[in-house]
């Protein structure tokens, strides 16, 4: 909830940020929000904190860190800096590169600014999430190569194809959207990717490519819709992916200058949802 979980503006931030004692009260906050209980003996006595900052228990002597397990295990720089890392990454609306998180915080160099990024994009992915329902469309896009000319569409050379479903509300508007880099058009692709991001007994609906043939065996109900049969463009008979991949194809030209690395193209994209109530659902969408 903004305002009791989460900041809402960076004056909000800072007040509740001011220093580390603070940064490390909220931390205590989200590790035992029922009260502290030691993790060797289970007691429920509050602990009283060393000099150090550890979390001493009165019943076994042992102690913990409220980092422990988390991503600032073993950290060395300030929580409060790792804290306006997140609210940099998640506040922005075209995200964050590794370099311009260097560049506003004042990091040493390149690679502990991509190292921190790149643990921010993980831990934004929210594990045990469900799987997309309802009415899916479900299409492929292709980004990156820096050539000219060749092969459009499927088939074409020197790019990263990226499968996209998105969920179509009815009468309008979209919800939750999967993505995932994969290496090839062919079913043997396509099929583990819709299996993994939508829930069995959804509508997909697909373009004619052959490659979603078997969606009805694999407990679908196929809706399939040939283009050369309706005369309509693409992004009219299937306009929720073909959104999606505009808007991923411009924010890699804003924030990454248009740089896409196949191995790390899976950790990128943050969804900015505007029907979203919290900040919680603005993480990434690719699975």
């Amino acid at each position: 909830m903004a305002g009791v979980d989460y900041p809402r503006t960076f004056v909000e931030f800072d007040s509740w940020f001011a220093d580390e004692t603070l940064c490390r009260k909220y931390l205590y906050r989200l590790r035992w929000p029922q009260g502290y209980q030691c993790p060797r003996c289970k007691s429920d006595s509050p602990p009283w904190v060393t000099s150090r900052g550890y979390m001493h228990c009165r019943d076994c002597q042992g102690e913990v860190s409220v980092t422990a397990g988390t991503m600032f295990e073993r950290t060395r720089s300030p929580l409060r800096l790792w804290f306006l890392a997140m609210w940099f990454v998640t506040s922005q609306k075209d995200g964050a590169s590794a370099l311009g998180l260097q560049r506003v915080l004042g990091l040493g160099g390149y690679q502990t600014a991509w190292t921190w990024l790149h643990k921010l994009r993980r831990a934004m992915v929210r594990p045990g999430r469900s799987r997309l329902n309802g009415y899916i469309e479900v299409d492929e896009t292709y980004v990156g190569g820096t050539e000219k000319g060749g092969k459009r569409g499927r088939g074409a050379e020197n790019k990263e194809i990226v499968a996209i479903a998105i969920e179509v509300h009815k009468p309008k508007g979209f919800g939750r959207v999967r993505m995932k880099r994969i290496p090839d058009a062919s079913g043997k692709s396509l099929l583990p990717f819709v299996c993994d991001a939508v829930e069995k007994g959804s509508t997909v609906v697909t373009d004619g490519w052959a490659g979603y043939d078997d969606l009805a065996k694999k407990g679908y109900v196929h809706d399939v819709n040939f283009l050369s049969d309706s005369g309509d463009p693409a992004h009219v008979l299937l306009p929720g992916p073909h959104r999606v991949a505009g808007l991923l194809k411009r924010w890699l030209l804003s924030t990454h200058q248009g740089a896409v690395i196949g191995d790390h193209l899976a950790r990128v994209y943050r969804a900015n949802r505007v029907t979203a109530r919290t900040k919680s659902t603005n993480a990434l969408i690719f699975v």
